[in-house]
């Protein structure tokens, strides 16, 4: 311990120095922007379809559709759920999903949308960057995207 004590002078800490959860989240977070396909959609590091691009967002086609006119509406900064994420950033984000939606609904006669999210492991989240799903809706269209739980 002497010899620690020897090393650490003239070494200044982070007053308060981090917690070591504090640290842990931040890494954790590095590391999964590092390996999110959507950061990599964002980076121009994976091929994309763009419906509509600002600053702050991406609407893009999906990979695996539900339907011809389904859409992916992403923040450009990295916030794993709707519980992370800045609240200017999702302000806009907000609004943004509002006006999309309109444009989808009447741009393929729609009579109806679905707009999906789901924020959490638990949840049922598949790529942690937060991300809302729009399902513009058709009479007959077949698809069946409501919980069973009867809320």
């Amino acid at each position: 311990l002497p010899q620690l004590s020897k090393l650490m002078t003239g070494v200044r800490l982070p007053s308060p120095a981090p917690k070591v959860t504090e640290i842990n989240i931040k890494l954790q977070k590095l590391i999964n922007m590092d390996n999110c396909v959507f950061c990599k959609i964002i980076n121009n590091e994976l091929p994309k379809t763009v419906v509509y691009e600002d600053e702050r967002v991406l609407a893009i086609v999906p990979k695996e559709k539900v339907s011809e006119d389904h859409t992916l509406l992403i923040p450009k900064v990295h916030a794993e759920n709707i519980l992370d994420i800045d609240e200017d950033i999702f302000t806009h984000f907000s609004k943004v999903l509002r006006n999309l939606a309109i444009k989808l609904v009447r741009d393929n006669d729609a009579t109806g949308i679905n707009i999906l999210n789901a924020s959490g492991k638990d949840a049922q989240q598949s790529v942690m960057h937060l991300h809302f799903h729009l399902v513009p809706r058709h009479p007959n269209d077949g698809l069946d995207l409501w919980i069973k739980q009867g809320l």
